[in-house]
This record gives structure tokens, C-alpha cells and sequence, in this order.
């Protein structure tokens, strides 16, 4: 049954996709043509030679969503931001296809900023439309309706907690009929759910009962009957997934990578390591830098000033930090210390009240200003606006023996700000809780949380941690 509710929600969805992008496309030729919004005059063009393009918008587009994987099932994906994310890059493509086409069928009068307001639109309502239906089938699947049902092979400690995994996450809308066990009692009961037979059952099962789905949660000791589990399921048509007995060792996401047809389990799971992803933080961490340079120069030119009036010594403070796979490059900052001994200086770290911070330092300090520099840190590639903080070589080989997994943070270029900062972990606070907040960034990035850790920043400019 829920297979055809699939078939049935795709097709809805489509139909809503065509709307979106017909409105869309209208609202942008309305807004060109037919108000003064953005000061331009009237075409000499009608409204349906605007619409037109729409007979290869349409197909193109709903082949795109579908090649971007943005019809397949979103019920175990809670974030919308990576679902956002592919709505970018579908109507980004999408845009870059049409004005091609228009170029080649010399349509040189079609309007470049309609186009422009058409993929801006475009994005935001699919992305709106595509986040309400999402909640929509949470606030749905809450109530008990669009259910999976779902029988669970084996009984042990796996299969409890799947089960609660299950009760907490409602929004999945999952509920377990029952579990198929050789060695419980039938009567042992895992939450609200039973042991309805043995294993050696399973076809019965299947042909008796409504099953939508199938999740394998037998130890590797049992190895022998999962080809055997597989093959019933499958020869009833019904779906089987396996939750394997070692992943409770992964330490992060683990990824499925293919050699020829053997499959490979990456543990570590990084975002960035995709190629497209890296090149568009990439390229808007140039443009940001450049933007945000040409704009605060005369800033940086008085604050410049100002640290060599309060303070003999040079304006930029360098030091010696690690990156991007563990690489040592001199980060910049505007100095707000006395000048000290380059050892006394690598290996002490800044407490609240440090004697040897300047008057003004402390002000710029504690609003960030003397960060500012970084940007040149950026342009040369050796840091990003957003990701983990970079820390001294000696620090880094403190922490690396004491803390576990502190070195994955170097997975992704360092940041002017981070997740870490943004959560009130700057300065003299908890090492092994930031690094937490690293991990996490390192594991679960998404253009989404650069831009929140962005606006969280302006909020954090002045911090009390900054000293």
C-alpha cells in the first residue's frame, strides 16, 4: 500500500513543481513588465512570448529534480537543508541551460533580469513549498497516518534500539508490527511491539501480514541467514534493509563508496571532500573576502593607525597555526599585545586580564576587529570565512593525545568563525566541547549552516570570551 501512496505523493508533487515554476516564471515577467518596481519600461514583446520558454522550463526542469534525486523519499531526512541545497544547484543548471538555449536560438531580446528574478523565485518557493509538505507529512505521519509498517528481524540489543529510535522519531512515521526471534519467549515484548515467530517464520509472515518494509538487525554471528532473509523478502517483493552489528563502532556518518561492485565503508563522512561543494565555498569565500575588503578598508586603515600610536611594534600580529590537512601556515591578525619573545609567545596561552594585552588591543579584541586581516588568509586559500578555529602546532600536539578525534577538525580549512564560536565556545572556555562542535561542522556541513553561522557571527561580535 505504501507504494502506491508513493507513486501517488510523486505525482502530487510534480504537479505542485510544474505550479511553482509557472508562478514563478509569471510573477518575474509581471514584476519586469507590468509594475515600475525596477524601473524599467514596457516590452515591445507580449506576455506569451515570456511564456513560451515554459514548454522547455517544464520538462527540463522536472528531469533535472529528478536527476538531483529530489523525488525520491524524504521520510528518514529531518534537515530540508540538503534537500535546499540540490533546489540550488537544479535551478542554477537550469538557468544556465536556458539562456544557452535562448543564445543559440538567437532570442537575444528575451529579458536577462526576468530570467534572473525567474531562478530567485524559482528557489524560494520550491524551497518553501518543498519545507511545508515536509512538515505537513510530519504533522501526518504524528498522527498515525502515511504508517510504514515494519518487521524487524531479531530481538537483541540492535532491535531495541531501532525500536526506540523509532518512538522518538515520530516523523518518520514507522511502527513496528512485530519482531521475528529463534531464541526470545514469544511473549517478550521490545516497547509497544511483540515476538511474533521465529525467524524460519518470515515467509508466513510476509504472505499474512501487511509488511512494507523489512530491517535485519541480527548480530554477525547469524551472517549465515542473511542471503537467505534477503531472498524471501525479495521474492515477495518487499524491501530489506540491514542495520549492521558494528556500526555502534562508527564514529561519524559512515560512507558507502563503490570499487568496481565491492562496496566501501568510509567512516569519517566530509561534505567538503565533494569537489562541487568545495569549489563553491571556495569561490564565495573569495568574493565575500573581496567584497568585505573593498568595504572595511578604511576601518582597517584607522584601526592600523591606532595599534601603532597605542603600541610600539608592527600592525600585523602573524602566527603559526595548522590547517587544511594538517598544514602550518602564518595567520594574520592586527597585534594587540606587546611585543613579547617569539617562544614565550608560541606556547602561552591568553587568559582574561593578560597583562600583556594593550589598552586598545582589549577593544578589538573583544570585538573581533583584529580578525580582520584573515581575510588576506582567505584569498590565499589557507582559511575559510566559516570552520573550525586553527590553533598553535604546539597546542595541536597537546590536544591531539588528549582529546580523541580533535584532529579531524583539520578535514575542512579553518574559519573566522565557527560553529564552536557561535555557541558561546571562544577564548579560555572547554577544549573537548568545542572540538565537539567541530566534529560536528566537519561531518554536517551544508551551505544552510555556513549562512547561520554567518548571521549567529554579527550577533557575536562582542563576546565576553574574547580576551
Amino acid at each position: 500500500m505504501i507504494k502506491q501512496y508513493q507513486r501517488f505523493f510523486n505525482l502530487i508533487l510534480i504537479l505542485i513543481d510544474v505550479a511553482v515554476i509557472t508562478f514563478s516564471l509569471f510573477l518575474a515577467w509581471y514584476i519586469r513588465f507590468e509594475t515600475d518596481l525596477l524601473g524599467f519600461g514596457s516590452s515591445q514583446w507580449g506576455f506569451y512570448h515570456y511564456m513560451t520558454p515554459l514548454v522547455l522550463i517544464i520538462p527540463m526542469y522536472i528531469l533535472l529534480y529528478y536527476n538531483f534525486n529530489l523525488y525520491d523519499p524524504q521520510r528518514t531526512r529531518q534537515d530540508i537543508g540538503s534537500e535546499a541545497f540540490q533546489i540550488i544547484k537544479v535551478n542554477l543548471v537550469g538557468v544556465l541551460v536556458l539562456a544557452t538555449v535562448l543564445f543559440v536560438l538567437e532570442l537575444t531580446d528575451y529579458s536577462r533580469y526576468l530570467l534572473a528574478m525567474f531562478a530567485i523565485f524559482s528557489i524560494v518557493f520550491s524551497i518553501l513549498e518543498r519545507f511545508l509538505l515536509r512538515q505537513t507529512l510530519h504533522y501526518i505521519r504524528s498522527r498515525d497516518y502515511n504508517i510504514k509498517h515494519i518487521l524487524v528481524i531479531g530481538a537483541g540489543e540492535l532491535a531495541e534500539r531501532f525500536a526506540q529510535k523509532v518512538e522518538d522519531n515520530t516523523y518518520l512515521g514507522y511502527r513496528i508490527m512485530g519482531f521475528l526471534d529463534d531464541k526470545n519467549d514469544p511473549r517478550y515484548q521490545i516497547l509497544h511491539s511483540k515476538v511474533i515467530g521465529r525467524i524460519e517464520d518470515l515467509e508466513d509472515v510476509l504472505m499474512t501480514r501487511e509488511v512494507d518494509q523489512v530491517i535485519i538487525t541480527l548480530p554477525l554471528r547469524h551472517y549465515d541467514l542473511f542471503e537467505e532473509i534477503v531472498d524471501t523478502c525479495e521474492k515477495h517483493g518487499i524491501k530489506a534493509q540491514i542495520i549492521p552489528d558494528y556500526y555502534r563502532y562508527f564514529p561519524a556518518k559512515p560512507y558507502i563508496d563503490l570499487i568496481d561492485d565491492m562496496p566501501l565503508i568510509k567512516i569519517r563522512y566530509v561534505p567538503l571532500d565533494n569537489t562541487f561543494r568545495n569549489a563553491m565555498k571556495r569561490i564565495l569565500d573569495v568574493v565575500f573576502a573581496l567584497v568585505a575588503l573593498m568595504i572595511l578598508s578604511p576601518l582597517l586603515l584607522v584601526v592600523a593607525i591606532l595599534v601603532k600610536v597605542n603600541s610600539p611594534g608592527p600592525v600585523i600580529f602573524s602566527q603559526e597555526r595548522v590547517g587544511l590537512n594538517r598544514k602550518k601556515f602564518m595567520m594574520y591578525k592586527f597585534r594587540s599585545m606587546k611585543v613579547q619573545d617569539e617562544d614565550e609567545e608560541k606556547s602561552q596561552w591568553t587568559t582574561k586580564g593578560d597583562p600583556r594585552i594593550t589598552r586598545f588591543g582589549s577593544f578589538i579584541r573583544r570585538t573581533s576587529i583584529d580578525e580582520l586581516p584573515q581575510l588576506f588568509n582567505i584569498l590565499k586559500g589557507e582559511m575559510s570565512l566559516i570552520g573550525p578555529r586553527p590553533e598553535r602546532p604546539l597546542f595541536v600536539d597537546e590536544f591531539r593525545d588528549q582529546i580523541p578525534k580533535y584532529m579531524i577538525k583539520h578535514h575542512v580549512r579553518p574559519g573566522m568563525t565557527g560553529w564552536a564560536q557561535v555557541n558561546g565556545y571562544r577564548g579560555d572556555t572547554s577544549i573537548k566541547r568545542r572540538i565537539k562542535y567541530d566534529i560536528y561542522y566537519v561531518e554536517n556541513w551544508t551551505l544552510g549552516l555556513d549562512i547561520r553561522i554567518f548571521f549567529r557571527s554579527l550577533f557575536h561580535l562582542v563576546d565576553e570570551n574574547a580576551y
